[in-house]
C-alpha cells in the first residue's frame, strides 16, 4: 500500500518553499498527457486525440502553478529561470491531471450492509427505506458521533481516494438531518487533510422523522439552515435528492432558488429512481451538476447538451442499486459535458474504487477511454467549479498530477486497481 504523506502545515509549506525556492522543474517525463485540447473543448466530445500527449516532455511549476508543460528539450533553454529550480527526475514515467471525485457522501457513521442483502433478495430501495432503512436509518450513528471521530474516518476515506491519484473531493453532508449535525459533518469534513475538500450542503437528503412534510423541513432549511451556512461558510454548494417519496420537483425548485439567491453554487441529484424532473431543475437554475440521471429522455438530453450543467454520472451506485445506467452515449454525442465519480456512501455505493467506476463507464455505459480519463478529470473539474483551474496540465493551472505505473492505456482496466506511484497536489508530493 502507498504511504500517503501528510501536507505541512501552511507555515511548514511557506518555509519549506523558501528553503527550496518556488519553482520546481519535472523533467523526465516520458510522456505527459495534458488534456489541452479536452480543456480547451470544455469536457465535450471527447475523442482519443483530445488526451493531447507531449512526449520527452517536461513541466515547470512556481508557487504550484504551471507555468510551462512541453517538450523536454524546449523547456530546458529556459536557463535564466531553471537556475532557480529545484529539479525532480520523473525517469521517463506517464503523468497526467490529477482526479476530481466530484460527488461523494465521505462523512458518515455506522454501516448498512444488511441492505445490500435486502436488495439482492429482490427488495426495492424505496420498500427498505419505507422500514426505516436508506438514508434515516445512516442518521442515528451519525448524530451519535463526535466530530473528532468523524474527522479520523473521513481521513482514512481520503487517503484511499488520494492513492488512487484523487486531490479534489467533495464532501456532502445529509446524515444528520438536523442543523447542528449537518453542519459537524461540515467542519469534520473540513479537517480532512491532504486532497482539497469541496463541502457540500446536502441538508435535503431525507425527510426527518419530526417534520410532517417535505415542504414543512425545507421551509425549516430556508428559513434556518441556509443563513447560517452563509454566515458561518461551512459550504459554498448546495444539494438535493429530487426523488419521488423524497422532494418532489416543485418544492425543490423553491429551496434551489432561495440557495441561488443567497450565493451558492447548486448540485441536483436529478433523476435517479424515476424521472422526476431534476435535470430539467439544474438546467432552469443553472446548477453546477445533474448527478445519477438515469431516467431521462432525449429532450433532457439536448437541453443539459445545450447548458453549462455537468452531467456526473455514477456507474457503481447503479451496479449496486441494480438499475439502468444512463445514456452517456447520447449525452457525449449531443455535446454535453460528462464527469464520473464514485458516489460513495454507506447504503448505494459502499466503494471506492475509481476503477470499477471507470471500468463500468466503458464497458456498460460505452465511454471510450478516453472519454472516462476526460470526466475524471475535465468533467469533474467543471462540476467542482474550477472548469479553469484543474483538469489539464496546461499553463496557469494548479500543479495536480499523478504519475502513472506503466501506460494510460492501463488505467480503469483492472478492477482494484489504479496503476499510479506518485500523486502531487500543487507541485508537492502527497503519495
Amino acid at each position: 500500500m502507498k504511504k500517503v504523506r501528510k501536507p505541512a502545515s501552511k507555515t511548514d509549506q511557506k518555509m519549506m518553499r523558501k528553503k527550496d525556492e518556488t519553482i520546481v522543474f519535472f523533467r523526465g517525463i516520458g510522456s505527459a498527457m495534458t488534456l489541452a485540447a479536452a480543456a480547451e473543448k470544455q469536457g465535450r466530445r471527447i475523442e482519443m486525440t483530445d488526451l493531447s500527449p507531449i512526449e520527452n516532455a517536461a513541466m515547470i511549476v512556481k508557487d504550484g502553478r504551471i507555468i510551462a508543460c512541453g517538450p523536454e528539450k524546449e523547456l530546458a533553454k529556459k536557463k535564466a529561470l531553471l537556475k532557480k529550480a529545484r529539479e525532480v527526475d520523473l525517469k521517463g514515467r506517464t503523468i497526467l491531471p490529477a482526479f476530481s471525485e466530484c460527488h461523494t457522501h465521505l462523512i458518515f457513521a455506522g454501516n448498512r450492509a444488511g441492505e445490500f442483502e435486502r436488495r439482492n433478495q429482490g427488495e426495492s430501495y424505496q420498500s427498505i427505506a419505507r422500514s426505516g432503512g436508506g438514508i434515516l436509518a445512516t442518521v442515528e450513528p451519525t448524530r451519535a458521533t463526535k466530530e473528532k471521530d468523524l474527522a479520523k474516518v473521513g481521513q482514512r476515506r481520503a487517503d484511499r481516494f488520494l492513492r488512487q491519484g484523487v486531490t479534489t473531493i467533495e464532501a456532502k453532508s445529509g446524515y444528520g438531518l438536523d442543523v447542528e449535525t449537518e453542519f459537524k459533518m461540515l467542519k469534520a469534513a473540513g479537517t480532512v487533510r491532504g486532497p482539497r475538500i469541496v463541502r457540500t450542503f446536502l441538508g435535503a437528503h431525507a425527510i426527518p422523522k419530526d417534520f410532517a412534510s417535505a415542504e414543512a423541513y425545507i421551509n425549516h432549511l430556508i428559513a434556518e439552515a441556509l443563513p447560517r451556512l452563509k454566515g458561518e461558510g461551512h459550504a459554498c454548494r448546495v444539494d438535493i435528492f429530487v426523488e419521488d417519496g423524497y422532494f418532489n420537483s416543485a418544492v425543490s425548485k423553491k429551496y434551489l432558488q432561495a440557495a441561488k439567491e443567497m450565493g451558492f453554487d447548486l448540485v441536483v441529484h436529478a433523476d435517479q429512481l424515476t424521472r422526476s424532473g431534476g435535470a430539467a431543475l439544474a438546467v432552469e437554475l443553472g446548477a453546477r451538476s445533474a448527478d445519477h440521471l438515469i431516467q431521462v429522455n432525449d429532450h433532457d438530453v439536448k437541453a443539459l447538451a445545450k447548458s453549462d450543467v455537468t452531467c456526473v454520472l455514477l456507474p457503481s451506485s447503479d451496479l449496486y442499486m441494480n438499475c439502468a445506467y444512463p445514456p452517456a452515449r447520447k449525452m457525449i454525442e449531443a455535446g454535453a459535458r460528462v464527469a464520473l465519480a464514485t458516489d460513495f456512501n454507506p447504503g448505494s455505493c459502499p466503494s471506492q474504487d475509481l476503477a470499477l467506476v471507470g471500468v463500468l463507464a466503458r464497458i456498460q455505459m460505452k465511454m471510450s477511454l478516453a472519454q472516462v480519463i476526460s470526466a475524471y478529470t475535465v468533467g469533474a473539474a467543471y462540476a467542482l467549479g474550477f472548469g479553469r483551474e484543474l483538469g489539464a496540465l496546461t499553463e496557469g493551472r494548479k500543479a495536480d498530477f499523478s504519475v502513472l505505473d506503466g501506460d494510460h492505456q492501463e488505467l480503469f482496466l483492472e478492477i482494484g486497481r489504479m496503476p499510479i506511484s506518485e500523486v502531487y497536489r500543487e507541485g508537492e508530493r502527497l503519495v
